[in-house]
């Protein structure tokens, strides 16, 4: 308990800074409003008796001096005021960019140490696995049934020439022969050697008839 020592400090918020210094900016241009008000009013007065009473318009000066001198030291608070507002708002904007930051990391820690490369690697196997059994499952599904022992595709093959060739020569055996080409010979050749033997064969008889005699 704080009996003696007074309240205890509380930690100070971005917030509460940045919500302090903006009451502490309005107070300062409130001041400075009040001021030039002040100075507007000293000027009118040092015009209005510059040949009256040089005295009184002395003064008035002087006050306008020293209320323009304030006017110049609020204006350098305003001016330290506003600087380090955004200052705080760039250090809290840093402070919230870090904490979503260092708790992306922190979400990303506990991810991952739930697996590690080994357990990755171990149930990318199991998938491969149960891939290459699903495959295995729809090729046997796929299979036809009731076909009997399998069969020799040699044999089949050997079948299937066979009956191809019996399909030629029955084919070929359906094809009537080509026609014979028998070309036209002339028979006036052999009239002719004909004539030419029978006349030899008169001069033969005529030569054995002169040579009986």
């Amino acid at each position: 308990m704080n009996l003696f020592f007074g309240k205890a400090k509380t930690k100070t918020t971005a917030k509460d800074a940045i919500y302090k210094l903006r009451d502490t900016l309005d107070m300062l241009e409130k001041r400075q409003t009040y001021l030039e008000a002040k100075v507007e009013n000293e000027l009118k007065i040092a015009k209005a008796n510059a040949t009256k009473n040089r005295r009184v318009a002395l003064m008035a000066l002087k006050r306008k001096k020293a209320y323009e001198s304030n006017i110049e030291k609020i204006n350098g608070a305003r001016m330290t005021i506003e600087t380090q507002m955004m200052a705080i708002e760039n250090a809290n904007v840093n402070l919230e960019t870090m904490g979503a930051m260092r708790a992306g990391a922190e979400a990303m820690k506990n991810i991952h140490g739930s697996m590690d490369i080994n357990k990755v690697d171990a149930t990318m196997d199991d998938i491969r696995d149960q891939m290459d059994v699903a495959n295995e499952i729809s090729d046997a599904i796929s299979r036809p049934v009731g076909m009997g022992e399998e069969l020799d595709e040699d044999d089949l093959l050997t079948e299937l020439e066979e009956l191809e060739q019996e399909e030629l020569d029955a084919k070929m055996l359906e094809t009537p022969a080509p026609a014979v080409y028998t070309p036209n010979v002339p028979t006036h050749e052999p009239e002719r050697k004909q004539r030419v033997e029978d006349d030899e064969e008169e001069e033969l008889e005529a030569l054995k008839a002169s040579m009986a005699f």
